[in-house]
């Protein structure tokens, strides 16, 4: 379903509008009263006041004021009507011409919010702009633009609380929050389930031997582990990772995920961290990546070298590595501190042939 009815009124808004935002439109656009809203939702007319008194407030957001100034256009419309119609409204359509239900928002919102967890990652917004720009940082502190959004999906996200401003100005700044996080875990959660079998509608047991298992995610998890350590703070309040270390990560993880489509599949990466690894046996850009890799690996041996490729490339947890290793609890931390420092020092002296990788 691409919209409902309000309650109240019988104003027709996109279904994923939150509830307290319908509310405020029936109220403020159509003039229906508190009481006659509590009423219709079953619950009392303070709860009413106090979502629409916050909705008020949230209006200082150039986001949350576009969308609320759209939906209350769209909103307005009769039933026979499709929503795209009339001049300026652009809340239910993108450049794409596909409808923004609630679908195709959660797809499309799912991979900017993947982005916007990394460290450094905001997602810009120009005034009087009909795109918004997902842009990061590199260690050098220079800004690459990762991603470009249409402005109904950022106006959704920022509606849905999934993203919130924490800069605003001519250039308004948005980062995702808490509620974006949860979101991004469901829909996540969602495409496992979709993709291990669990569909809505009952589907037919194919036999075993036609099962195809599900398509390998390493590469678009939610959260890496060196992800979540970098959010961590030392006793002085310090990121327990810098910029510049997590970022040596993720490039020797993107040069694992393109050796790895070599034909064998992994490389062999006990011969990388031994320095044995043969400089060009294999050809192609998988080839070029495991080149990169193994000079990387070899600079950290054994041992650094052991922990940087099952957290940054495997995307094992911690306490999983150091198992593995035989290592004692809480040391893994520390010695994948480390070697993403020597891997980070590493990368910077490559005199910047290597820059730009990720992404």
């Amino acid at each position: 379903m691409l919209t409902i009815r309000s309650t109240a009124t019988g104003r027709i808004l996109p279904d994923w509008v939150p509830p307290e935002a319908k509310r405020y439109l029936e109220h403020t656009e159509s003039g229906t009263s508190m009481r006659a809203l509590a009423r219709a939702s079953g619950c009392h007319a303070s709860t009413v006041m106090r979502q629409v008194r916050k909705i008020e407030v949230r209006r200082e957001d150039p986001l949350v004021d576009a969308a609320l100034r759209q939906l209350g256009a769209v909103g307005g419309r009769a039933e026979g009507h499709t929503m795209q119609e009339g001049a300026g409204v652009t809340m239910c359509k993108g450049d794409s011409g596909e409808t923004l239900d609630d679908a195709t928002l959660r797809r499309e919102a799912e991979k900017v919010l993947r982005m916007l967890c990394w460290p450094g990652t905001i997602l810009a917004v120009a005034r009087d702009m009909d795109k918004a720009v997902v842009v990061s940082g590199d260690a050098t502190g220079a800004a690459g633009r990762k991603l470009v959004v249409d402005a109904p999906v950022a106006q959704a996200m920022a509606l849905k609380e999934w993203i919130a401003c924490g800069e605003p100005g001519r250039v308004s700044r948005y980062a995702i929050t808490a509620a974006g996080r949860t979101a991004l875990r469901e829909m996540t959660q969602v495409g496992d389930a979709t993709a291990a079998g669990f569909a809505e509608a009952p589907i037919r047991f194919e036999p075993r031997e036609r099962i195809v298992p599900p398509p390998d995610r390493r590469a678009y998890v939610a959260e890496t582990p060196v992800l979540a350590l970098a959010r961590r703070r030392d006793k002085a309040g310090e990121p327990f990772l810098t910029a510049a270390q997590y970022q040596a990560s993720e490039r020797l993880r993107e040069d694992f995920e393109i050796a790895s489509l070599a034909p064998g599949g992994e490389p062999d990466v006990s011969a990388m961290t031994r320095g044995t690894w043969a400089v060009g046996s294999v050809r192609g850009r998988p080839g070029e990546a495991a080149d990169r890799m193994a000079l990387a690996l070899a600079e950290l041996g054994p041992g650094l070298g052991d922990m940087a490729i099952r957290c940054c490339c495997r995307l094992e947890g911690l306490e999983t590595a150091e198992r593995s290793l035989g290592w004692s609890a809480r040391s893994g931390k520390i010695v994948l501190r480390i070697a993403l420092d020597r891997l980070a020092r590493h990368y910077a002296s490559e005199k910047g042939q290597l820059r730009g990788l990720i992404g």
